[in-house]
């Protein structure tokens, strides 16, 4: 009992020795009074409120402003490819973005590039022609030549002959894979010329001089054409050609002699035409009148046979009569035959054969007194 005592009074001595060992809370200080609210702090807090307010509104006008501004129209004729930091979105003709409105982003996330697709494009060569400018030639004051061809400032293509010529050409031509053609190449339209350039002078070597400027001028063109497209092919540039014209002049230094030359080729090719339409005509005349005798023969060959058919069937139907009697056939005949000849004749004497068939003797006074003319009646 006394232990349990004592334990019991350890235990509230250790109690209250820690409670005077533990430090005690700080006693809080009175809090200061507020001060009255102070009227030019409202004013600014209120006018910092409005201002991140117009702010916001001003944000959100540039941003649609900035989204609106990605809308874009694509022409008729054209088509669109959209490109973003650079790279083209689209990866084949069937993705290209067609005439009518269209989104992308503004720049510089995307750019918009518009190609004509179905109008035509036209690029010229004039690797092979003098120096001019469109400006001298439109006017005609065009420098006159020199002494001699300056290779350095003119432009000339060799013919097959080892002639000079002066030659350029037009070409038209459509896109037909516009990606091909705007990211494949640098420069498209650079790669279709150097095409050009090299199809004028691939031509002119394979031709003679007078054949490129007289002679087959369809042909050397032609020519043109079909290496362009050969090397469009080859190259797959992604076009289509549609025209090439081609124009060739001699050297402007010999104009006069080249014009001498053509002058005595067009009077030989009169006198060769005139020559041809004289032989022509001597050979329409000529056969025009053969025609015309052999029509002849042959009408009168026609006739003798039909009439000798005629005569020989009418000996054919006479001849049972014949046969039949002879004697009376003959005299039927001649009696016939006689009529005939003698319907007109005034006096008719006819003398039969005698029977002991000596002939007759006939004796005619053909010069006879005429008839007295009829005495007119007595009053």
């Amino acid at each position: 009992m006394s232990d349990e005592h004592n334990h019991h009074h350890e235990e509230r001595g250790n109690v209250l020795e820690r409670e005077l060992i533990r430090p005690r809370a700080p006693i809080a200080a009175p809090e200061p009074p507020t001060p009255p609210p102070d009227a030019g702090s409202e004013a600014l807090a209120e006018a910092l409120k409005s201002s991140f307010t117009i702010v916001k509104w001003i944000m959100g006008i540039l941003v649609l402003v900035f989204l609106g501004s990605g809308f874009f129209k694509v022409e008729p004729g054209k088509k669109a490819i959209i490109l973003r930091f650079g790279k083209p979105l689209q990866r084949n003709n069937a993705e290209l973005l067609g005439p009518g409105l269209h989104w992308s982003f503004p720049a510089p996330i995307d750019s918009v590039q518009q190609i004509p697709y179905s109008q035509f494009q036209s690029v010229k060569s004039t690797t092979g022609w003098y120096y001019t400018t469109p400006e001298k030639e439109a006017t005609g004051n065009e420098d006159p030549p020199g002494i001699s061809l300056n290779p350095a400032r003119d432009g000339y293509a060799i013919t097959g002959d080892r002639d000079i010529i002066h030659t350029r050409a037009t070409l038209l031509y459509h896109i037909e894979d516009p990606i091909r053609y705007e990211f494949e190449f640098t420069d498209g339209p650079r790669a279709v010329q150097d095409a050009l350039d090299n199809a004028l002078l691939y031509a002119a070597a394979r031709f003679k001089v007078d054949d490129v400027l007289t002679r087959d001028i369809a042909r050397f063109q032609d020519t043109v054409r079909q290496r362009v497209i050969e090397l469009v092919d080859t190259n797959k540039l992604g076009i289509v050609v549609e025209q090439c014209q081609v124009q060739s002049i001699p050297p402007r230094k010999l104009q006069d002699a080249f014009d001498g030359v053509l002058k005595a080729l067009s009077t030989r090719d009169k006198l060769h035409n005139d020559a041809l339409s004289a032989a022509n005509k001597t050979l329409a005349d000529a056969a025009g009148q053969a025609a015309g005798i052999t029509n002849s023969a042959e009408a009168e060959r026609v006739r003798l046979v039909q009439s000798v058919g005629s005569e020989a069937k009418r000996f054919n139907d006479l001849l049972p009569q014949y046969n039949a009697d002879p004697s009376l056939f003959v005299n039927v005949l001649l009696a016939q035959k006689i009529g005939q000849v003698l319907t007109n004749v005034e006096d008719k004497i006819y003398l039969p054969e005698r029977a002991d068939g000596k002939s007759r003797e006939l004796r005619l006074q053909l010069s006879r007194e005429p008839l007295a003319p009829p005495q007119p009646a007595n009053p």
